[in-house]
């Protein structure tokens, strides 16, 4: 008799956080490694001053067990959690981290706990942007935007979120006597950028709930403002409407998302180069990145495990 598929029990991916003030932080930092290595949760929790963030794996049990324990820490009730699946363990090891800020900014004594914007659910999230009076901005960073982002956003062109603060203070202007509509992957980077916004004195500042995920998650492709595909931190690269699996594909030379025009274009080669890096990069470096590619390919022919870097 072959397996059912009750037998074979796929990964169970939790990505949360929650912005609270959580003035014990470093004493949770023990006990919450204990109890995830011991139900062998694997992944990544990061616990600062202003809250907890991450991405943890594990059977659905486990993860079950690891929320109910989260959400009976009086300050990390209604955590946002975001459940996805996995075919196999998508970690190597599990990480509890003490840090500054959950999500860095750079920007000290914000709370985004008690200051952050508006939430707008997705589903009332076009009438806001549509607005005349709403100027609405992707706080993600350019090679996010690239593949996608909604109709009429401005793109910040940040490198990285650290260079948020900057460009909102250069363009203050723009702001002036306009509602503010941020958006972001998930819903935490703009809950900070929200919170850093209103602490200049502006007013009128939302952020779409969930994030893009769950506005493609429960808004019908048909009704949708968003263009192109969502850039996400895991295996799949992007996802579109419904949030399944997107077209992207990663350049394995300079990790930047690549459309299908992108894989067109005479300066893309698998594993060695693409429209974003061929100017940036040498000979020397694309012969370096062909031979890297070859010994993945190598590995893969061989049946060996997903290579590390790859």
């Amino acid at each position: 008799m072959g397996m059912t598929t009750k037998e074979i029990q796929p990964v169970r991916v939790a990505a949360l956080y929650k912005f609270a003030r959580l003035d014990n932080y470093q004493a949770l930092r023990a006990p919450l490694a204990a109890f995830c290595c011991g139900r062998g949760i694997k992944g990544t929790l990061l616990l600062a001053h202003e809250g907890i963030n991450g991405t943890v794996a594990g059977s659905e049990a486990a993860i079950a067990e690891l929320i109910d324990h989260l959400e009976a820490i009086e300050a990390l009730a209604g955590l946002e959690v975001k459940y996805s699946t996995a075919a196999e363990m998508p970690f190597h090891r599990m990480k509890v981290r003490l840090k500054r800020e959950i999500v860095t900014m750079g920007v000290d004594d914000l709370d985004p706990a008690s200051s952050a914007g508006t939430y707008v659910a997705p589903a009332d999230w076009n009438a806001l942007i549509s607005d005349a009076d709403t100027l609405v901005i992707d706080t993600r960073n350019a090679y996010e935007v690239s593949i996608g982002t909604f109709k009429g956003a401005v793109d910040p062109k940040t490198a990285s979120f650290r260079e948020f603060p900057g460009w909102v203070e250069e363009h203050r202007d723009k702001l002036e006597g306009r509602k503010v509509a941020m958006f972001c992957t998930g819903g935490i980077r703009c809950e900070k950028a929200t919170a850093y916004v209103k602490s200049l004195g502006f007013r009128q500042v939302f952020h779409l709930k969930g994030g893009i995920l769950k506005y493609l998650e429960e808004v019908p492709a048909e009704e949708s403002l968003w263009q192109g595909e969502c850039f996400v931190f895991d295996e799949r690269v992007s996802v579109s409407h419904g949030l399944a699996e997107g077209e992207a594909e990663l350049c394995r030379a300079c990790r930047h998302p690549l459309t299908v025009e992108d894989r067109l274009s005479p300066k893309y080669t698998v594993g060695v180069s693409c429209p974003h890096c061929f100017e940036a990069r040498s000979d020397e470096d694309r012969a370096r990145y062909a031979e890297r590619h070859r010994q993945v390919e190598l590995a893969h022919a061989r049946g060996a495990k997903r290579h590390i870097g790859s």
